[in-house]
């Protein structure tokens, strides 16, 4: 089995994607409702639940979880792979992914593992726009990421702090169209008018809105969506760890939906991000 946990529903959007890809995987998600947003936190709360999160996915089976959420992937990938997992009984056995090197592999065309300028690409000058949630922007991840591998690129970032709640509340068409709107005008500001040459869908809410964004952006600038970026490099990462993929649980369903949440409103709000989900069921996450 193999986990995807998120702060709240956006990463159902990467796990819907993940289950097309992966018909004979088993897939758990886990939302920590109970505490979402995580946007207004302090780094070491996310850290903290992110990690009670993948604590209590690696117990019911999962030896591999994807963090499928940009605030959780930002503030607490990095603590977790480098400072907890290995100090822990986990170490080995174990391991935890984020969405964020998917899609910075994808912007600069360079593995995740070239961090250094390398030819043709340290010569790259594109302009790459980025649209997150406040907290995703202000953490600087794309940029610092991007510049390591293509440091002539320039990297627009543009905070949209309204759009995710508005497509969460199922908002009518043409308000999210309006928001979305105002964020594309708000970066093409920043740049002066000039229009970049991809953009970063940086919040796994903005997928259900990706026609919206194509329609206020050129023809030319490609989009770049989290589910099939992530589905993309979870394929290529399991030729390459067999092992995670291969401890399925007969007596699971195929994707198995859980909420530190109200099971009952929490499956009721799903419906915007996966129409046909099933229904979630509600799990006591050990605080410590």
């Amino acid at each position: 089995m193999i986990g995807a946990f998120d702060s709240g529903h956006g990463g159902m959007t990467v796990l819907r994607a993940l289950a097309r890809r992966f018909p004979d995987q088993q897939f758990v998600y886990l939302g920590d409702h109970a505490h979402v947003p995580y946007g207004d936190r302090p780094s070491h709360e996310i850290v903290h639940f992110v990690r009670e999160g993948c604590e209590a996915l690696f117990a019911l089976g999962c030896r591999l979880v994807l963090l499928a959420c940009n605030t959780a992937t930002c503030v607490a990938a990095r603590p977790l792979q480098r400072e907890w997992l290995p100090a822990s009984q986990y170490r080995g056995t174990h391991n935890i992914l984020g969405i964020v090197a998917p899609t910075v592999e994808a912007a600069t065309q360079t593995p995740w593992g070239v961090t250094s300028p390398q030819y043709p690409q340290k010569y790259n000058s594109d302009v790459i726009a980025v649209f997150g949630t406040t907290r995703t922007i202000a953490s600087g991840v794309f940029p610092e990421e991007i510049s390591k591998r293509c440091p002539r690129i320039r990297v627009v970032q543009q905070a949209c702090p309204d759009l995710a709640g508005a497509i969460e509340a199922g908002r009518p068409p043409d308000e999210l169209d309006r928001i979305v709107g105002a964020c594309v005008a708000d970066l093409l500001r920043q740049t002066g008018g000039e229009p970049p040459h991809r953009a970063i869908l940086g919040c796994t809410h903005y997928p259900l809105v990706e026609d919206m964004f194509r329609r206020h952006l050129p023809s030319f600038t490609r989009l770049l969506s989290q589910p099939d970026l992530v589905a993309d490099s979870l394929e290529d990462y399991l030729v390459r760890h067999p092992a995670y993929a291969a401890t399925s649980d007969a007596s699971q369903p195929r994707v198995r939906l859980l909420t530190t949440g109200v099971a009952s409103d929490v499956s009721r709000q799903a419906k915007v991000f996966w129409p046909e989900v099933a229904e979630f069921t509600e799990l006591a996450v050990a605080h410590r």
